[in-house]
């Protein structure tokens, strides 16, 4: 009775890997896939063909389309994000955030899918829009702890807000890249270090919120 039973878990322990290792290479494949070709003509047909499987194997394992792009598109972002941390060690978060937009100037596809998913995202009853958020909440969280640990070891003057930093961070960082898109001339890279550079003179004096100036031009508009 107990060899039997040791089978069965050897024989259902060999079935759960099989199938894991099949997941694998089917997020393997989208991955390689969404790399060559848009989102939007993009197919679980072309990722079974790819993989010489049926495509109702391939729904056997990601019913959802959406589905199988959210999973490589969190495989792409680990191994981009693994890579460009061993590659800088332990640098500011400005630093770390350049050594992105350098990845992202070679893996201008990524880009193109992270735009594409953002309408997604910003659809409340799109299947992936809570877990699309939560990615990006997450992002931000990293900007922000990296400028929290930049100002606690002196990289970052304690005048700069690392919430508002960070704000201002993914700001300029989405801003250009969305900017790239639509203008392939434009070099991102020294375009964020321009940028950067003015950010950071700014992040030395503490914010104040300019009342007095804001409603005078208030007035100053209605007067007209």
């Amino acid at each position: 009775m107990l060899e039997h039973t040791t089978s069965a878990d050897a024989a259902a322990a060999a079935a759960a890997a099989q199938t894991l290792h099949l997941r694998l290479i089917i997020v393997g494949a989208t991955v390689d896939l969404l790399r060559e070709t848009h989102l939007h003509e993009a197919t679980p047909e072309a990722v079974a063909h790819r993989l010489g499987i049926a495509v109702s194997t391939l729904r056997e394992h990601f019913p959802s389309w959406d589905g199988l792009v959210v999973a490589a598109l969190d495989r792409w972002s680990g191994q981009r994000m693994d890579a460009v941390t061993t590659s800088v060690g332990d640098v500011s978060m400005v630093e770390f955030l350049r050594a992105i937009v350098v990845s992202n100037v070679e893996e201008a596809a990524f880009v193109r899918l992270i735009v594409a998913l953002m309408s997604a995202a910003g659809d409340p009853t799109h299947p992936t829009s809570a877990y699309l958020r939560s990615r990006y909440k997450l992002f931000y969280c990293r900007i922000r702890r990296g400028l929290e640990h930049d100002v606690a070891v002196g990289r970052a003057p304690h005048a700069m807000d690392p919430s508002r930093g960070a704000e201002q961070l993914v700001a300029l960082y989405e801003g250009l890249q969305l900017q790239a898109l639509m203008r392939p001339d434009l070099d991102i890279v020294a375009a964020f270090d321009r940028a950067v550079a003015r950010m950071e003179r700014g992040w030395m004096e503490r914010y104040e919120v300019r009342v007095g100036s804001l409603m005078s031009g208030v007035a100053e508009a209605w007067a007209i």
